[in-house]
């Protein structure tokens, strides 16, 4: 018996550890047959060159056949949340399309009359008395000044008024109020060019930057202003450069889903916006899009640091692109600050339009005339509210005749 214990003891060490093993080399077996080596389509895709900070939104569109790719542009990861599971869904989503711009000038000309018209109104009330003085003519200017029409401006219509109406010695209000809509219609200046830079050239789309203080509607004019360009049969990619406002990005990449357009953005917060807008500009050439729009940080125009900041943006952008376009979006009711934004953006980046949003406060309708004047800079949009289709290129006998009934 003494002679087997030894023989039997290495016997049950072995199947003790054969018995441990099993468990593992089952959970093994189970392992790989779970998680093969082979990656399928369901996984994630590896991250892109640079860290994987760039996504591209595209909308979202019916479910492709089980053969079709995905282009490799598009980051799933960045989309997957933006996907509706059910294909059903998919086939319900509808871009929306704009009013034609008839439709757009005439609502906003509607809307325009019926505000607080203080300019028209105490100008006609002014020209119409029966006794024209020094004390009425003192009036006529303080209106025009606190129009936020620039003191420059101010004095040559009303000396051009004076000299007319003393030639020709009328009082009647039909007379007066056709000679103040000339007048009007004059300083205004029908010669700028108003239109929008938007054609594509031979090898590389138009490039817009739009730009302006926080708070002025710069992400909601980017994407009205996308809506109205696809309604015009444009291919449209839009820029998510405002990297620093929570959830800017999102914003944009909303207006993109709601016209049916991609955008460029950063999955990180505080991207550098440069990179964001060459990564924009890169994708619309390489995709040979029509118009690619660039949305900027707001910035305030007493801070250097990020004002430098947004000339380099213009600076980068154009190492691929000439940028054909630069829309200063700002808020009509702020009158004469609004006028100093627009000089000290000027400084920064060559401004070719002007955006004036929220424009059915019409005392400040002046600010059209002071911007101009100051800059030599064309107002091209206006805005008069919130809604989609609330923005409509600047037509000046439009706006005068509006300032006038």
């Amino acid at each position: 018996m003494n002679d087997i214990i030894p023989i039997l003891l290495p016997i049950l060490a072995a199947l003790v550890v054969i018995g441990g093993l099993v468990p593992v080399l089952m959970k093994a077996r189970k392992s790989g047959n779970q998680y093969p080596g082979t990656r399928d389509a369901n996984d994630p895709v590896e991250p892109l060159a640079g860290g994987g900070t760039l996504l591209e939104d595209r909308p979202a569109a019916p479910a492709a056949p089980a053969e079709s790719k995905v282009p490799d542009a598009v980051d799933l990861e960045g989309l997957e949340a933006d996907v509706p599971d059910d294909a059903a869904g998919l086939e319900t989503i509808q871009v929306e399309t704009p009013l034609p711009v008839a439709g757009r000038l005439t609502r906003l000309r509607e809307r325009l009359v019926k505000s607080n018209n203080v300019l028209g109104k105490g100008l006609l009330a002014l020209l119409s008395s029966d006794k024209i003085d020094e004390n009425v003519w003192d009036e006529v200017e303080e209106t025009l000044l606190l129009a936020d029409l620039g003191t420059e401006p101010t004095m040559q219509l009303v000396d051009s008024l004076r000299e007319r109406v003393k030639v020709l010695g009328t009082r009647d209000p039909e007379h007066v109020k056709a000679l103040l809509r000339e007048e009007l219609i004059k300083i205004v200046d029908p010669s700028m060019d108003r239109s929008l830079r938007i054609e594509r050239h031979a090898d590389r789309p138009a490039v817009m930057m739009v730009v302006g203080v926080n708070g002025v509607g710069k992400t909601t004019t980017v994407g009205k202003l996308a809506r109205v360009l696809v309604a015009e049969d444009k291919d449209v990619l839009l820029g998510a450069a405002d990297t620093f406002r929570a959830a800017a990005a999102e914003q944009l990449a909303t207006w993109g889903q709601r016209v049916g357009v991609p955008t460029v953005k950063s999955d990180i917060d505080g991207a550098d916006p440069a990179s964001v807008a060459y990564e924009a500009v890169k994708a619309g050439i390489e995709q040979e899009v029509d118009v690619v729009m660039i949305d900027t940080a707001g910035r305030l125009q007493n801070k250097v640091g990020l004002m430098d900041e947004l000339g380099k943006v213009k600076r980068v952008v154009e190492k691929l692109a000439e940028v054909d376009e630069v829309l200063l979006v700002l808020d009509a009711t702020t009158g004469q600050n609004g006028l100093n934004q627009a000089r000290v953006f000027a400084e920064v980046v060559n401004i070719t339009g002007i955006v004036l949003t929220k424009l059915d406060g019409t005392a400040k309708g002046g600010i059209v005339v002071a911007i101009q004047k100051s800059l030599g800079v064309p107002v091209k949009l206006i805005g008069l509210g919130e809604g989609a289709d609330d923005l409509a290129p600047f037509e000046t006998e439009a706006f005068v005749d509006a300032l006038l009934n």
